[in-house]
């Protein structure tokens, strides 16, 4: 399987995940039940994690991977690590944000996830 076709899932994800953000924003502007910056900082926050976890991985469980490619992984999942207990802390402590709101958007990407996988049950594959 090649590197592409290996990051079509994550892709399709993503792609979901765009989606049920969009969704919950139309419907939060009108409702004005959640904040929709909030929403939006949690749903970019978990997509941008999402996206170094996976290339991290990638780069370091693929077969015969070269020692640059590894160290290129390792990289990103410290990079990752940093970025998510980072901003995390700085979300939370130093910023006024409302906690709920940014869980929604988290949430967001953890329902995409179940969809392209349904999906993907669905098709076959």
């Amino acid at each position: 399987m090649s590197a592409t076709a290996a990051m079509k899932p994550v892709l399709r994800m993503e792609l979901w995940h765009g989606l049920f953000l969009l969704g919950l924003w139309v419907l939060v502007l009108p409702l004005g039940a959640l904040e929709p910056l909030a929403l939006f900082l949690g749903g970019l926050f978990m997509g941008v994690n999402f996206i170094l976890l996976s290339l991290g991985i990638r780069y370091v469980l693929t077969p015969a991977a070269e020692r640059r490619r590894v160290r290129t992984g390792i990289f990103l999942l410290v990079l990752k690590l940093g970025l998510f207990l980072g901003l995390l802390s700085v979300v939370f402590t130093r910023v006024k944000i409302d906690a709920g709101s940014f869980a929604v958007g988290v949430t967001s990407l953890l329902l995409a996830i179940v969809a392209e996988r349904g999906w993907a049950h669905l098709r076959g594959n």
